[in-house]
């Protein structure tokens, strides 16, 4: 038994992990390669650096990503506290400043006397029983030199799937003359800017969008691209309503200069809490850069854009959960060892977050010699989990968190909007009971974190 545990990896998942480990009375080493070494769509050296998008998801208690906020707040979640200190208005959405939320999280760990965050390339893993616990928490874009070594120690390739950033311009760019305020059924709101279209501008741009140029990616392989990720480009191809059915929708969102919603319309989110840069909401994409300027400035209000970031596409590495770990995270074949976040199988920041708090709540019972204890698949974070693990769930893609995971009720509900609320309030007092079995065991969980609806 030991008082320490190693972890790889200082994005989301290693993050919450350290940090729940370390109020656990765990001496926490946690490595990261940045800034010495980065990745294609790193920034910083900060920990738990956002890159893709500034929402966290919706706050709804009735959905999915509400409920797992709520429980996350249940378990006092330590990065959940600095992503609602660090919000900026997006409706019903959590969305951070980030880098704000980085510097805050950072500020964080290098705070905590437990912890000793490391600069360090970790090139491969110590799997010899004895050997004090470790969390591989290195996130989607994991090394090459790790992967390799995680392939040889796990005996099976690992899977990969391209992903996909939006791209974000300048608010003094923006031609509010034809861009207009508001949120879905929320007209007064400013948290979203909408460009709107007519048949045909959207056709127009369509067609552009469908002959552009794009950049070439090496081993792309459209069949392995995460469904909630795909480039707008991709989306586009599959028919000419494909978009104003999908991330261009117009309902919900009246012109206020005519009354009635567009035949399609492009969402902008605020990207920081000084509204410097919008990003393109579902926006994804692998056009070259000067086809982005080209292309995206059809779009009504964003003639004379001036971008702050273009898309990008990048690799994303997971493993096949399902053979390889079990509900508490270990490895089947390791038991020692850990696997958190997007390497594990879930996708989403959230999720990320989640299963970080899980792992290093796992690495605590075991440096304690402790028998780790998994919350019950009536919680959002049980069930997500054992998504991640089943081993029916073949062929595997990443999980989000989706209120389907959820068990249904022994005694039938009728309405869907009940039988939502009722899983949810199930999952929620489901999460007190692991709460309160977790601090009868000695386990630090502080006070409950307040959210917003």
């Amino acid at each position: 038994m030991a008082d320490h545990a190693h972890i790889i990896g200082a994005g989301l998942a290693g993050s919450e992990a350290a940090l729940v480990a370390a109020r656990n009375g765990i001496r926490v080493r946690l490595s990261e390669m940045r800034p010495e070494k980065s990745t294609p769509v790193h920034e910083s050296g900060d920990c738990a650096e956002i890159v893709c998008s500034n929402s966290l998801g919706s706050l709804k208690m009735s959905t999915a990503g509400g409920c797992l906020k709520r429980e996350l707040a249940l378990l006092s979640s330590p990065l959940l506290k600095v992503a609602l200190d660090t919000r900026v208005p997006a409706g019903h959405a959590l969305a951070v400043d980030r880098k704000m939320f980085a510097s805050r999280v950072s500020e964080l760990i290098e705070a905590e006397s437990s912890i000793e965050l490391v600069r360090e390339e970790i090139e491969s893993i110590d799997p010899r029983p004895g050997t004090p616990p470790a969390l591989v928490a290195s996130g989607p874009l994991t090394s090459d030199i790790l992967l390799r070594s995680i392939a040889l120690l796990l005996g099976e390739d690992n899977l990969f799937f391209l992903d996909a950033i939006s791209p974000s311009v300048a608010h003094d760019s923006i031609d509010f003359d034809k861009a207009f305020y508001g949120s879905r059924y929320e007209p007064e709101g400013t948290d979203y800017l909408n460009c709107p279209f007519t048949q045909e501008e959207y056709e127009g741009f369509h067609a552009a969008l469908i002959d552009a140029d794009r950049i070439e990616v090496k081993d792309f392989e459209p069949d392995k691209l995460f469904e909630g990720c795909l480039p707008v480009e991709i989306l586009a191809a599959r028919g000419v309503d494909a978009l104003r059915f999908g991330p261009m929708k117009p309902v919900g969102l009246d012109d206020p200069k005519t009354g009635r919603y567009a035949y399609a319309i492009v969402q902008l989110r605020r990207e920081q809490a000084d509204t410097e840069s919008w990003n393109l909401v579902g926006f994804q994409t692998r056009l070259k850069y000067s086809e982005q300027k080209r292309v995206l400035r059809m779009i009504p209000g964003l003639e004379k854009a001036e971008f702050t970031r273009y898309g990008s596409m990048h690799k994303n590495a997971y493993i096949k959960s399902p053979y390889l770990l079990n509900p508490t995270l270990q490895i089947d074949e390791f038991p020692n060892i850990l696997v958190a976040g997007c390497l594990a199988g879930v996708e989403g920041y959230v999720e990320d977050i989640a299963t970080g708090h899980l792992a290093g709540l796992a690495l605590a019972a075991l440096a304690r010699g402790d028998e780790i204890q998994s919350p019950h698949a009536l919680t959002m974070h049980g069930s997500l989990v054992r998504a991640i693990t089943n081993s029916e769930n073949i062929p595997f893609q990443p999980h989000a968190a989706t209120l389907g995971l959820l068990p249904e009720q022994e005694v039938r509900i009728k309405g869907k909007k009940a039988r939502r609320e009722a899983k949810v309030s199930r999952s929620l007092d489901s999460i007190m009971e692991y709460v309160e079995q977790l601090r009868s065991k000695g386990y630090t969980v502080p006070d409950a974190i307040d959210i917003p609806e």
